[in-house]
């Protein structure tokens, strides 16, 4: 027995505003007959005792500790820069006049 008919796929087309033909009714009804047959399967084995998980295998972070250490002084940040003012870079105004 099929879990979804030609008419539920043909109702659910009409809500979605598709136009189906006959050929392509009885297509998506086999296709999600298949869809909801794996769907349930997978009910069928997911357990209490299992707990639920986003990854097959456990992932680790790939990133460095933060840790605290010596960086550039403003000054030696600025050095290069082509123009500076009150410790920042200097850059032109691109919104306007607008303070």
């Amino acid at each position: 027995m099929s879990a979804i008919t030609r008419d539920e796929v043909a109702h659910l087309a009409r809500l979605s505003r598709l136009a189906l033909s006959d050929d392509e009714l009885d297509h998506f009804a086999t296709q999600l007959d298949v869809i909801i047959g794996a769907v349930a399967k997978v009910a069928e084995v997911a357990a209490d005792d299992v707990p639920p998980s986003s990854h097959a295998l456990p992932l680790t972070n790939v990133f460095r500790a933060d840790e605290v250490r010596q960086s550039l002084t403003p000054q030696q940040a600025l050095a290069g820069a082509p123009a500076v003012e009150d410790d920042r870079f200097r850059v032109p105004r691109i919104l306007g006049e607008e303070a």
